[in-house]
């Protein structure tokens, strides 16, 4: 299910901690099988469980706990956009409607060409550099202006 290099690295998670502890490596195997995969089907959960020594419950507890998991198809770029209270009085609501608009699809919904989902999202523990939006789980995009917007996007559609 997943490949060589992706269990390599799960075991290096787990090296991290004591053998009767692999429960704490959770959210880095599930971490490293959406890497690998782009989201976290039934099966991968179910595979990661196993491999962990834990129940499908007990991982699927996490995988949907947490907003930075995907339990269905996300499109290549997944932008998270900031509405909270501080991001949402500093433009955040304004960036997600121009991203929206430009994309032509809603929170939650996925391009027709795959390349992008836009989700709404949490705080990002940023607000001094709001608005926010998140590309990916892993880079944070500060003080987004339209032409901001327009460059990242863009920038991702290399």
């Amino acid at each position: 299910m997943l490949s060589q290099e992706s269990l390599s690295r799960i075991d290096r998670e787990l090296e991290k901690y004591p053998a009767e502890q692999k429960k704490s490596a959770t959210m880095s195997a599930l971490r490293i099988a959406q890497e690998e995969l782009g989201w976290l089907s039934d099966e991968t959960i179910a595979f990661v469980a196993d491999y962990l020594g834990l129940t499908d419950i007990e991982v699927f507890e996490v995988a949907s706990f947490y907003n930075m998991y995907e339990l269905a198809p996300v499109g290549r770029h997944k932008i998270t956009v900031c509405t909270n209270l501080p991001c949402a009085l500093s433009g955040g609501v304004h960036a997600a409607e121009y991203v929206k608009q430009k994309l032509g699809i809603d929170f939650n919904e996925t391009t027709p060409d795959g390349k992008f989902t836009l989700k709404e999202g949490e705080c990002m523990g940023a607000c001094g550099d709001a608005p926010v939006l998140l590309v990916n789980n892993h880079h944070m995009c500060s003080w987004m202006t339209p032409e901001k917007i327009d460059q990242m996007l863009a920038d991702l559609d290399k």
